[in-house]
């Protein structure tokens, strides 16, 4: 793979991530629930992906009984509640605000990996995170004016979605250690899934699986904005630095911001454009300078895997 289509194939990734609130809104508007959308997210990113490894290498499904706990920390405390929140949040505001707390996720990262594996908080670190800290307050309109302009509610659920999204990166780390990035991913999902299930109520909403446009909309949130982006933006890191990719990634939240505009008509204040620039700046300041030598895929997952 050539430099220019590894980076088309992260681009292409963070887009199709960024056009997940489309396949949640509708799914809403159909009569689901936002823990009934993880739920066949979890679902339909499981069955996408075992069938992908089934025909590409079925070692990758192999792991041992006392490793489980990478996948409940990576599927189930991680990628549940991240899902939860942010789908939960896209129900309260709008879909551009929900993806932007949404990244305030490196923040977060920064911070555990201070705490937990002791890496230097430099300057271009701790300046991030004020720079996101000031995006976040103008996104949710603590400032200018000191007058929210979200809910608490909307509030906790989006920066929420950031927290629980930031601690994947921390079980993922361990879980890579051992693991194949697919094998990671593909237990995520099946871990996640079978955690929620039991509690989803989707029994209770049968009936909406007769409707064509219900499973156009779940191919749309388990395949192409889950299995695919995934898949895209692997791909393009067996050839490019991991900080490329993680700065051109952040073309998401934009994404996000134009669907909103563009399909569900949303609007936003001249201050909450200005915050969606400071957190963007903020994932770009904290990347490092140096080029990377390693050539490890990370995994993704986002509005995100």
């Amino acid at each position: 793979m050539t430099q220019k289509v590894a980076l088309l194939s992260i681009g292409a990734a963070a887009f199709l991530w960024g056009i997940i609130g489309i396949f949640v809104t509708y799914l809403y508007e159909m009569g689901f629930t936002p823990t009934q959308v993880v739920t066949v997210r979890a679902l339909s990113a499981s069955l996408f992906l075992v069938l992908y490894i089934l025909i590409k290498n079925r070692n990758y499904l192999k792991i041992k009984v006392a490793d489980s706990k990478y996948f409940v920390g990576t599927g189930v405390i991680s990628f549940l509640f991240f899902n939860w929140c942010l789908f939960s949040a896209i129900d309260q505001m709008s879909i551009s605000v929900a993806a932007i707390l949404l990244y305030t996720a490196p923040a977060f990262v920064t911070i555990f990996s201070w705490l937990m594996f002791k890496e230097a908080l430099t300057k271009r670190k701790i300046t991030a995170l004020l720079v996101t800290l000031i995006g976040s307050s103008f996104v949710v309109g603590i400032l200018p004016s000191l007058n929210e302009s979200i809910s608490l509610v909307g509030l906790v659920l989006g920066v929420g979605s950031g927290f629980f999204y930031g601690l994947y990166s921390i079980f993922g780390k361990f879980a890579l250690q051992k693991y194949h990035p697919l094998t990671v991913t593909v237990y995520t999902f099946l871990f996640a899934a079978v955690a929620i299930t039991p509690f989803s109520g989707l029994w209770n909403v049968l009936s909406l699986f007769s409707n064509l446009y219900v499973w156009i909309f779940i191919i749309g949130l388990g395949f192409l904005s889950t299995m695919l982006p995934f898949l895209l933006y692997t791909k393009g890191l067996s050839t490019i630095e991991s900080s490329k990719a993680s700065i051109i990634a952040t073309m998401e939240p934009v994404v996000a911001s134009l669907v909103g505009f563009a399909i569900f008509h949303e609007t936003l204040t001249f201050y909450q454009y200005v915050g969606i620039i400071l957190v963007i700046a903020a994932v770009l300041i904290v990347q490092e300078t140096a080029k990377t030598t390693s050539k490890q895929p990370i995994i993704r997952d986002k509005a995100s895997v």
